[in-house]
């Protein structure tokens, strides 16, 4: 079979055209998704990093180093009249074997415990009920739970001294009204770490109060239509929807008064001094009070026992995280 010239041709030409080199810019090129998002996550963290820098320099400078700083000093017997001498971990022994230093923890553990129950439910009743009111009724109350806050411990130790008084008190005058009392509340080493609570209470309750309020501000009102419309009670309501979705603030609240109230200074030193026969020696009481000693170690000592309370506090942090996993945020 014979062809004609005409299609000789037009193969000829296809041929030419299939053998010549592809252009350059006729190539295909590369994709450039891949690297274009590592680029942007790399500008991304880059950002974040320089955002954060201030603060963790900042956290370096007056957290990070006065902690290792404090650990090496805790290594030497600091003396004021001589010069130190590198002891090791000798002091750290002392402080574990001294029972004062564990009957001030056991003392903090149980503050904790009357104290951090009673701020938890009785603020989160009390940010409940204000949620329901109107924007005057609970502007006006979330003023008056805050006013607690802003009255320093100094005074609140001393008002409550002199209403604990035996005779002539105000809480011996109220319950003397049924029979009771008088009672010798700071005296009496059952009842003087209770009664101490009871400021310890009042002072911590406002602050409380408005956290946890914030908290339920950010949870839809729908959910609560939705609610009550399958007709789920205030207790349903409460227990299926406000209590998971504050489980982060609840969290962040029952870690920062639980450290809290191990920390507690003031009412102690100021009330009670610490007792009576040391049923109010509060852990950072004891080293206040190790710190004043005569003796001419005792700086050291108290150095060594608050690094020994650090780690004590961040093991009970450790825990409740472990024990209460925090959730991730939701978008409403």
């Amino acid at each position: 079979m014979t062809m004609s010239p005409q299609s000789t041709n037009r193969l000829a030409t296809a041929a030419s055209i299939a053998l010549e080199p592809e252009d350059e810019d006729s190539a295909p090129k590369p994709r450039r998704n891949v690297s274009g998002r590592l680029s942007t996550h790399v500008m991304d963290n880059r950002t974040a990093y320089v955002m954060i820098a201030p603060m963790v320099v900042l956290l370096g400078i007056f957290v990070w180093w006065p902690l290792l700083y404090s650990f090496y000093l805790s290594t030497f017997e600091i003396s004021f009249y001589e010069d130190p001498v590198f002891v090791g971990l000798q002091f750290y022994g002392y402080v574990l074997e001294d029972p004062d230093f564990w009957h001030s923890i056991g003392i903090g553990a149980l503050y904790v415990l009357y104290t951090v129950p009673v701020i938890m439910i009785v603020a989160f009743l009390v940010a409940s009920f204000i949620r329901t009111c109107g924007i005057k009724l609970a502007g006006l109350l979330k003023t008056t739970v805050y006013v607690p806050t802003v009255v320093s411990a100094v005074i609140t130790s001393v008002v409550f001294v002199f209403m604990y008084r035996a005779d002539g008190g105000l809480v011996n005058w109220l319950i003397g009204f049924v029979g009771l009392g008088p009672f010798a509340y700071l005296s009496d080493p059952n009842i003087a770490l209770p009664a101490i609570s009871v400021p310890g209470i009042w002072l911590a309750f406002g602050i409380t109060t408005l956290i946890m309020l914030a908290g339920m501000y950010d949870i839809p009102q729908s959910y609560y239509e939705a609610a009550q419309l399958e007709g789920a009670n205030f207790v349903q309501r409460t227990w299926f929807i406000t209590i998971p979705l504050m489980k982060n603030v609840l969290l962040y609240l029952l870690v920062t008064a639980t450290i809290a109230g191990m920390q507690q200074f003031e009412l102690p030193l100021i009330m009670t001094q610490g007792g009576p026969t040391n049923s109010t020696m509060t852990p950072n009481l004891f080293i206040f009070n190790q710190f004043k000693d005569p003796t001419p170690y005792a700086t050291s000592f108290s150095l060594t026992a608050a690094l020994l309370l650090f780690f004590v506090l961040g093991g009970v942090s450790m825990l409740i995280f472990r024990l209460i996993r925090s959730d991730k945020a939701i978008d409403a």
